[in-house]
Protein backbone atom coordinates (compact mmCIF):
# COMPACT_ATOMS: atom_id res chain seq x y z
CA UNK A 1 0.00 0.00 0.00
CA UNK A 2 1.38 3.39 -0.95
CA UNK A 3 1.96 5.68 2.04
CA UNK A 4 0.28 9.08 1.91
CA UNK A 5 2.50 11.57 3.72
CA UNK A 6 -0.08 14.29 4.40
CA UNK A 7 -3.87 13.98 4.40
CA UNK A 8 -6.84 15.84 5.82
CA UNK A 9 -9.36 13.70 7.71
CA UNK A 10 -12.81 14.15 9.22
CA UNK A 11 -14.40 11.98 11.90
CA UNK A 12 -18.09 12.20 12.83
CA UNK A 13 -19.60 10.54 15.90
CA UNK A 14 -23.27 9.90 16.62
CA UNK A 15 -25.02 8.06 19.46
CA UNK A 16 -26.65 5.61 17.06
CA UNK A 17 -26.26 1.82 17.22
CA UNK A 18 -28.25 -1.33 16.38
CA UNK A 19 -31.35 -1.59 18.59
CA UNK A 20 -30.32 1.63 20.35
CA UNK A 21 -27.71 -0.06 22.56
CA UNK A 22 -23.90 -0.23 22.68
CA UNK A 23 -21.70 0.74 19.78
CA UNK A 24 -21.17 -0.07 16.12
CA UNK A 25 -18.30 0.01 13.66
CA UNK A 26 -20.57 0.65 10.69
CA UNK A 27 -23.50 2.99 10.10
CA UNK A 28 -26.87 1.48 9.26
CA UNK A 29 -30.08 3.23 8.30
CA UNK A 30 -31.90 1.18 10.93
CA UNK A 31 -29.66 2.19 13.87
CA UNK A 32 -31.47 3.60 16.90
CA UNK A 33 -30.54 6.28 19.43
CA UNK A 34 -28.46 5.19 22.43
CA UNK A 35 -29.74 7.04 25.51
CA UNK A 36 -27.30 9.30 27.36
CA UNK A 37 -27.65 10.40 30.97
CA UNK A 38 -27.01 13.93 32.27
CA UNK A 39 -23.33 14.47 32.93
CA UNK A 40 -22.24 11.53 30.80
CA UNK A 41 -18.81 11.99 29.21
CA UNK A 42 -18.21 9.79 26.19
CA UNK A 43 -15.16 9.18 24.02
CA UNK A 44 -16.17 9.58 20.39
CA UNK A 45 -13.54 7.02 19.40
CA UNK A 46 -13.77 4.18 21.94
CA UNK A 47 -16.52 5.20 24.37
CA UNK A 48 -18.68 2.16 23.72
CA UNK A 49 -21.64 4.29 22.61
CA UNK A 50 -22.70 4.90 19.04
CA UNK A 51 -20.26 4.98 16.15
CA UNK A 52 -16.78 3.88 17.37
CA UNK A 53 -13.42 2.65 16.15
CA UNK A 54 -11.54 -0.36 17.55
CA UNK A 55 -8.60 1.33 19.30
CA UNK A 56 -7.64 4.76 20.70
CA UNK A 57 -6.48 7.46 18.34
CA UNK A 58 -2.72 7.71 18.63
CA UNK A 59 0.29 8.77 16.63
CA UNK A 60 3.20 6.50 15.84
CA UNK A 61 6.83 7.58 16.08
CA UNK A 62 6.61 8.82 12.48
CA UNK A 63 3.30 10.69 12.64
CA UNK A 64 2.19 14.18 13.62
CA UNK A 65 -1.47 15.29 13.90
CA UNK A 66 -2.87 18.81 13.77
CA UNK A 67 -6.43 19.13 15.12
CA UNK A 68 -8.09 22.00 13.26
CA UNK A 69 -11.77 21.98 14.24
CA UNK A 70 -14.17 20.41 16.74
CA UNK A 71 -17.92 20.78 17.23
CA UNK A 72 -20.94 19.01 18.70
CA UNK A 73 -24.73 19.11 18.87
CA UNK A 74 -25.70 21.96 21.24
CA UNK A 75 -28.45 20.09 23.05
CA UNK A 76 -30.31 16.88 23.62
CA UNK A 77 -33.62 18.19 22.34
CA UNK A 78 -34.84 21.36 24.04
CA UNK A 79 -32.20 22.10 26.71
CA UNK A 80 -30.22 24.57 24.61
CA UNK A 81 -28.73 26.40 27.57
CA UNK A 82 -27.08 23.29 29.03
CA UNK A 83 -26.41 21.04 26.07
CA UNK A 84 -23.43 19.22 24.59
CA UNK A 85 -19.78 20.10 25.14
CA UNK A 86 -16.69 18.88 23.25
CA UNK A 87 -13.32 18.40 24.95
CA UNK A 88 -9.97 17.39 23.45
CA UNK A 89 -7.66 15.20 25.51
CA UNK A 90 -3.97 14.63 24.84
CA UNK A 91 -2.68 11.59 26.75
CA UNK A 92 -4.32 12.23 30.15
CA UNK A 93 -4.61 16.03 29.97
CA UNK A 94 -7.74 17.90 28.86
CA UNK A 95 -6.92 20.78 26.55
CA UNK A 96 -9.72 23.16 27.55
CA UNK A 97 -9.48 24.18 31.21
CA UNK A 98 -10.72 27.02 33.41
CA UNK A 99 -8.38 29.97 34.09
CA UNK A 100 -7.53 28.45 37.50
CA UNK A 101 -6.56 25.19 35.71
CA UNK A 102 -9.58 23.31 37.04
CA UNK A 103 -11.43 20.93 34.76
CA UNK A 104 -14.36 21.88 32.54
CA UNK A 105 -16.49 20.10 29.96
CA UNK A 106 -14.93 21.85 26.98
CA UNK A 107 -16.37 23.96 24.19
CA UNK A 108 -20.19 24.18 24.28
CA UNK A 109 -22.10 23.20 21.20
CA UNK A 110 -23.76 26.60 21.38
CA UNK A 111 -20.40 28.12 20.39
CA UNK A 112 -19.36 25.37 17.96
CA UNK A 113 -22.58 23.73 16.73
CA UNK A 114 -22.68 20.59 14.63
CA UNK A 115 -24.25 20.20 12.19
CA UNK A 116 -23.48 23.76 11.14
CA UNK A 117 -26.60 25.92 11.33
CA UNK A 118 -28.27 23.60 13.82
CA UNK A 119 -31.48 25.31 15.02
CA UNK A 120 -30.14 28.50 13.38
CA UNK A 121 -27.30 28.72 15.93
CA UNK A 122 -24.32 30.64 14.56
CA UNK A 123 -20.77 29.41 15.12
CA UNK A 124 -18.86 31.77 17.43
CA UNK A 125 -15.82 29.63 18.28
CA UNK A 126 -12.83 28.81 16.09
CA UNK A 127 -10.12 26.43 17.22
CA UNK A 128 -7.11 28.77 17.06
CA UNK A 129 -4.32 28.04 17.36
CA UNK A 130 -4.56 24.47 16.13
CA UNK A 131 -3.82 21.66 18.58
CA UNK A 132 -0.73 19.55 17.93
CA UNK A 133 -0.55 15.84 18.72
CA UNK A 134 3.12 14.91 18.82
CA UNK A 135 4.61 11.54 17.79
CA UNK A 136 3.76 8.80 20.29
CA UNK A 137 0.83 10.61 21.92
CA UNK A 138 -2.72 9.31 22.42
CA UNK A 139 -5.56 11.76 21.80
CA UNK A 140 -9.31 11.76 22.12
CA UNK A 141 -12.43 13.88 21.71
CA UNK A 142 -14.87 13.69 24.61
CA UNK A 143 -18.53 14.71 24.46
CA UNK A 144 -20.39 15.62 27.65
CA UNK A 145 -24.16 16.06 27.82
CA UNK A 146 -25.26 18.56 30.48
CA UNK A 147 -28.45 19.95 31.96
CA UNK A 148 -30.78 16.97 31.62
CA UNK A 149 -32.37 15.31 34.62
CA UNK A 150 -33.13 12.08 32.80
CA UNK A 151 -31.59 10.04 30.03
CA UNK A 152 -31.73 11.55 26.57
CA UNK A 153 -33.90 9.35 24.38
CA UNK A 154 -34.90 9.50 20.71
CA UNK A 155 -32.42 12.31 20.11
CA UNK A 156 -29.45 11.98 17.82
CA UNK A 157 -26.33 13.68 19.17
CA UNK A 158 -23.33 14.31 16.98
CA UNK A 159 -19.71 15.37 17.31
CA UNK A 160 -17.21 16.33 14.63
CA UNK A 161 -13.43 16.68 14.48
CA UNK A 162 -11.27 17.73 11.55
CA UNK A 163 -7.55 17.09 11.55
CA UNK A 164 -4.54 16.69 9.27
CA UNK A 165 -2.28 13.66 9.61
CA UNK A 166 1.37 14.12 8.64
CA UNK A 167 3.27 10.88 8.11
CA UNK A 168 6.84 9.92 7.32
CA UNK A 169 9.01 12.77 5.95
CA UNK A 170 6.17 15.28 6.35
CA UNK A 171 5.97 14.44 10.06
CA UNK A 172 9.69 15.19 10.36
CA UNK A 173 9.11 18.53 8.66
CA UNK A 174 6.15 19.24 10.96
CA UNK A 175 8.40 18.68 14.00
CA UNK A 176 11.04 20.95 12.49
CA UNK A 177 8.50 23.72 11.91
CA UNK A 178 7.41 23.37 15.54
CA UNK A 179 11.04 23.77 16.67
CA UNK A 180 11.32 26.93 14.53
CA UNK A 181 8.13 28.39 16.01
CA UNK A 182 6.31 28.20 12.67
CA UNK A 183 2.72 26.96 12.60
CA UNK A 184 2.24 23.51 11.11
CA UNK A 185 0.00 23.57 8.05
CA UNK A 186 0.04 21.98 4.59
CA UNK A 187 1.13 25.30 3.10
CA UNK A 188 4.04 25.68 5.51
CA UNK A 189 5.14 22.07 5.05
CA UNK A 190 5.20 22.61 1.28
CA UNK A 191 7.10 25.89 1.79
CA UNK A 192 9.75 24.08 3.84
CA UNK A 193 10.09 21.41 1.15
CA UNK A 194 10.62 24.09 -1.50
CA UNK A 195 13.21 25.79 0.72
CA UNK A 196 15.16 22.53 1.03
CA UNK A 197 15.05 21.98 -2.73
CA UNK A 198 16.27 25.54 -3.37
CA UNK A 199 19.11 25.11 -0.89
CA UNK A 200 20.19 21.84 -2.51
CA UNK A 201 20.01 23.44 -5.97
CA UNK A 202 22.21 26.32 -4.79
CA UNK A 203 24.83 23.89 -3.45
CA UNK A 204 24.88 21.92 -6.71
CA UNK A 205 25.15 25.10 -8.77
Amino acid sequence: MKNMAMRSQIYEWTNLAPNGTGFTLFRRSTDGTVALTAGTTTSVFIGGIGYNITKPAETTATQFVVIEDVACTPDGGTQLQNGGHAQIRINTTNYFQNPDVTQQDGIPGLAAPYPRGYQNILKTFDLYPDIYVLPGQVWDVLVTQRGLAVAVTNTELQAFVKYTLYDGPDALIANKLLELGISVSPANVDWYKRSLIQQQSSVVA
